[in-house]
């Protein structure tokens, strides 16, 4: 892991850019300003790489027709602090944007993705029959050329089918609906699901690191019943899967649930879901308490920010204290941007949500 360390706060920012087996060279990454790695849950992550001329090279741009640079090298991202980097992505090249003005030095960004992008290159029309979910994971992962790393969804279906989407728009409505998440590690495609009920990674405090942090609590849209109705073709007979206050994978160390909070201040509420195709009881079930999970970690959100951490990762749950008992605790990270610049030096900002307070 990198991150600051208090006791030596003059310890300089510092990345490191291997592309296709080898080192950045040196003349190259001394015109490196900035590098931006972006992860979402749900989302393929993204890096960009800025690239500034110097006034000996004039108008133009070096590296615009280098082979280094061309579409599809691999490219690992790896940052922290002098003597202390960790990789924060593997990707792909995906795209270059060369910039020119006429009050400024042209600049090259680079950009790319990690390899989930590949899911979203042509739509398909096909079925999968006699399958689960975390069975056409794996399917659409070897398709890829990734590695699958799935959890078992449990549920079989009997017909499920991909209509004109994409790989990743399909896999990503299959894993909404049971509260599962898609990504990517290097070459490893992962289906599991939510890791909020995870334990905490490291703690992060105002006096040790941690820049701002606005977190907000709402119980709008909470609900204490989640029902999902539909119509079984196989069985002729409609379906009904529920779920309720108690259903939640965890409390994430609050007192109390957003679900339970809401319910105890305004009395029940049901969601009814209507509209989805159910094959099984089991499966209907599923999908009502993957809703009520979805809705309850939507009880506490937050932007945060604080010094360049390699810890904080989208789908790891860090520790918050020192705002208040009632929002400290434990957070589910959803969203990171970890940004290094030549000028401000290395900070990571993340979007985080919670269940309970």
């Amino acid at each position: 892991m990198a991150k600051p360390d208090p006791k030596q706060p003059l310890v300089a920012a510092a990345f490191e850019i291997v592309i296709s087996g080898s080192p950045l060279p040196g003349p190259t990454a001394a015109h490196v300003v900035s590098v931006t790695v972006d992860d979402d849950i749900g989302l393929p992550g993204m890096f960009a790489v800025e690239l500034v001329g110097s006034e000996d090279q004039g108008e133009d741009i070096p590296w615009i027709d280098d082979d280094l640079f061309s579409i599809g090298n691999v490219v690992e991202l790896k940052l922290g602090y002098v003597g202390q980097v960790e990789t924060i992505m593997i990707g792909e090249i995906t795209g270059l944007e060369p910039e020119y003005g006429s009050s400024r030095l042209p600049n090259l960004l680079v950009r790319g993705f990690d390899r989930l992008h590949r899911l979203q290159r042509g739509r398909k029309t096909r079925t999968f029959t006699q399958q689960k979910d975390s069975d056409v994971a794996s399917q659409i992962a070897n398709e890829a050329g990734l590695t699958p790393d799935v959890e078992d969804s449990s549920v079989t279906h009997e017909y499920l089918m991909q209509a004109n989407q994409t790989d990743f728009e399909f896999l990503r409505s299959r894993a909404a609906r049971i509260n599962y998440e898609v990504a990517v590690n290097d070459k490893t495609l992962l289906f599991k699901p939510a890791r909020n009920a995870g334990s905490a990674l490291f703690t992060m405090k105002r006096e040790d690191g941690l820049l701002a942090f606005n977190p907000r609590l709402t119980s709008l849209g909470q609900v204490g019943e989640v029902s999902v109705r539909g119509w079984s073709v196989k069985d002729k007979d409609t379906v009904v899967g529920q779920s309720r206050t108690g259903d939640e994978v965890s409390t994430m160390g609050g007192q109390e649930t957003g679900p339970a909070s809401a319910e105890g201040a305004f009395g029940s509420a049901v969601e009814t879901v209507t509209g989805w195709p159910l094959s099984t009881q089991a499966e209907a079930d599923a999908i009502a308490k993957a809703r009520l999970n979805e809705l309850a970690l939507s009880y506490v959100t937050g932007d945060a920010s604080c010094t360049g951490n390699t810890q904080v990762r989208a789908g790891v749950v860090v520790d918050i204290q020192g705002v208040g008992k009632r929002f400290s605790g434990s957070y589910y990270v959803t969203g990171v941007s970890h940004r290094y610049s030549s000028r401000r030096g290395y900070r990571t900002h993340f979007s985080v949500r919670r269940n309970a307070s």
